[in-house]
């Protein structure tokens, strides 16, 4: 590179440095976002305002990861944005997730081995998710689809169109922004993750220098992400709360449009119970290739699964005789055979999803808040 690199700035770039606009502008987001947390936390409630404050400073280092250090699509980097301490929508305690920048203007190549995780899936989707106006899907390939070598390694190319003799391909379309893969544990203890690294092919492998116009656009849609995630979630608890302690099915069109498994029944609700009270949920699972349940807090982050029991899922559960599965929600356990048991964590209230991963049939699972002391005795629902 030559010459004095202020030269190339434009003038908007210009008047919003010159004016402290980029960081004031970031600020700003961050201080919508805690509005939102204002709004949203129940009064009284210090350890759910507390926790959200914690959420957006959590979602903040993602943002800043995702939209200041690894924005270029020239230089794809695979990261974790939802990991065991920055949490948003629900995260899948069963999941890893991994995304990175693209661009429909490039080809990219997604290289290295399967592993025996359950499920792997991989996305390209529209936009990215600083954008704030959904990111629907431009391509999938789902692990049933891959080609896989005899030695376990794999090949994907991601592109507009089909590579000659591509075995493996993403599809993406011209205005796609992000990469998403998905990793879907059964048992966490006994599955190894598909180890992958990314590239873009073809033209030369250096990134985009940095300049003025990236990094203040970088910022900005770092706070579009925190104030969009803290508004967008908290007018979803808000409905939630409508149907609290119930599990009716969440709308298939929404959870698509912002980066859902179209093959995935969701069912999102809100949990609150008091001091001597449990939340009983009763299921008959139907033929599908996995399912889970979780609890979350009221900022729809997952409780802290790594050390805690908050969810369960097709090979975890306790079944009954009848294939039914029970589930708990209680602030301590009830000791039932059949029965699986998941911890509040402390918490009073928060949210909670059920998921019916590629099932033939989605039956709304059934919910009663009891005394905990009469959870023995009760009869199951629905009747086999």
């Amino acid at each position: 590179m030559s010459g004095d690199p202020n030269d190339a700035v434009d003038e908007k770039t210009r008047a919003r440095l010159d004016e402290g606009k980029t960081f004031a502008d970031f600020l700003g987001r961050l201080q919508m976002a805690a509005a939102a947390i204002e709004r949203s936390a129940p009064e009284g409630d210090y350890l759910t305002r507390a926790e959200g404050y914690r959420y957006l400073s959590r979602i903040t280092r993602a943002a800043l990861e995702t939209f200041v250090e690894h924005a270029d699509p020239r230089a794809p980097v695979l990261q974790r944005v939802v990991h065991e301490t920055a949490k948003m929508g629900a995260d899948n305690p069963d999941n890893y997730y991994q995304n990175a920048a693209i661009s429909g203007a490039y080809r990219y190549v997604l290289r290295g081995t399967r592993g025996t995780v359950h499920f792997l899936q991989l996305y390209t989707q529209i936009g990215d998710y600083g954008k704030g106006r959904g990111m629907p899907p431009s391509g999938r390939l789902d692990a049933s689809e891959l080609v896989v070598e005899d030695d376990g390694s794999l090949e994907v190319h991601i592109a507009c169109d089909r590579p000659p003799g591509a075995r493996n391909w993403l599809p993406m379309k011209p205005e796609t922004g992000t990469l998403i893969i998905r990793q879907t544990f059964m048992d966490r203890a006994k599955e190894s993750l598909a180890e992958l690294t990314l590239e873009r092919v073809e033209g030369d492998p250096l990134p985009t220098p940095p300049s003025p116009a990236q990094i203040d656009q970088g910022l900005l849609q770092a706070g579009n992400l925190v104030a969009g995630a803290a508004n967008l979630f908290a007018g979803w608890v808000d409905g939630f709360q409508r149907h609290a302690n119930q599990l009716p099915r969440f709308d298939d069109a929404i959870s698509t449009a912002f980066g859902g498994d179209p093959n995935i029944a969701y069912y999102h609700s809100y949990w609150e119970l008091g001091p001597d009270e449990a939340l009983v949920i009763d299921a008959m699972p139907p033929k599908c290739e996995h399912w889970n349940f979780q609890l979350n807090n009221h900022w729809m982050e997952s409780l802290d699964y790594r050390y805690y029991r908050i969810h369960v899922n097709a090979a975890s559960a306790t079944y009954r005789p009848d294939g039914g599965v029970r589930v708990v929600v209680a602030h301590e356990d009830p000791g039932l055979a059949h029965a699986s048991y998941i911890d509040t964590v402390g918490h009073r209230r928060g949210t909670m999803c059920w998921r019916w991963f590629f099932a033939e049939t989605q039956p709304e699972p059934h919910c009663r808040v009891v005394p905990l002391a009469e959870v023995a005795a009760l009869p199951f629902a629905p009747a086999p």
